[in-house]
């Protein structure tokens, strides 16, 4: 665990911020090159991850705040919501981004589902990277084991020291097998749409069996047996399942004024 790669003055530079720009970076740079071939310019692949970024920040700070709203907030000025620089939450980010695209998109007349196919492995790989700062920076443990690739975290961290699952170093690594996955499937799709329903089918029990290991949660987060991101993967699966019969029967066509002409790479 190092949050600090380095400071030069006052100025103090985390791991967390330069894993997750290296992210966005990455998934841009793969996403724009995938959207190139299939002839999505540049510029409207450029434009679309500007606002998906956007509500990608908004949504998961959202979430956050109304997941540890009691623990966190309840007691605090209006303020504190702002001013913590830590306290994001996937799920959120990842609905926030995808209201954000969509709305985007219809605006400006692009091919929705055509740009989310083309973005949406590119979003495994920067998630990928984003967990390694998690892991850099301590969150989102795992719970006490001994397994030889247990870690060991600073005594003055939650876990005190003890042997945890690398539960962030686990999403990473299934993180970069989807985007594999994910670029090798979207050169065979069958329709528009088809790259992100997969995703979603396929993160949500990737995002489960991770939970599974997690040592982060209060007790009284768990409804039940399940925690709540893995109550959140239930939806996602299922809306993951829902676009992808939407889509197969056509719902996600783009109109004929939306679809733009390949251009050669």
């Amino acid at each position: 665990m190092h949050e600090i790669a380095f400071s030069i003055g006052s100025l103090t530079v985390h791991w967390y911020g330069i894993l997750v720009a290296l992210g966005f970076m990455a998934g841009y740079w793969t996403a724009q090159r995938r959207g190139l071939r299939y002839g999505l310019s540049p510029d409207a692949v450029a434009d679309v991850v500007f606002w998906l970024f956007l509500g990608g920040i908004v949504g998961a700070r959202v979430l956050y705040v109304i997941s540890y709203w009691r623990e966190e907030f309840a007691d605090q000025p209006l303020s504190h919501i702002f001013t913590t620089r830590s306290g994001f939450v996937f799920y959120g980010g990842l609905i926030g981004a995808t209201i954000c695209g969509i709305i985007f998109a219809r605006w400006k007349k692009l091919p929705v589902w055509k740009l989310a196919d083309a973005l949406v492995p590119s979003v495994a790989l920067g998630h990928a990277l984003g967990r390694m700062g998690c892991f850099m920076t301590g969150c989102c443990h795992g719970r006490a084991c001994d397994l030889p690739w247990a870690v060991h975290f600073p005594a003055d961290h939650a876990t005190h020291g003890a042997g945890v699952h690398p539960t962030q170093l686990y999403e990473a690594g299934l993180n970069l097998a989807l985007y594999g996955a994910l670029a090798w499937f979207y050169r065979r799709k069958k329709f528009d749409g088809q790259v992100f329903a997969v995703y979603l089918m396929a993160y949500a029990p990737v995002r489960a069996l991770v939970e599974h290991f997690r040592g982060d949660y209060a007790p009284t987060k768990f409804i039940g047996p399940l925690s709540p991101g893995q109550l959140v993967s239930i939806g996602i699966f299922a809306a993951g399942v829902g676009f992808y019969v939407w889509f197969k029967s056509g719902g996600g066509q783009s109109p004929k004024s939306e679809v733009q002409t390949p251009k050669p790479a």
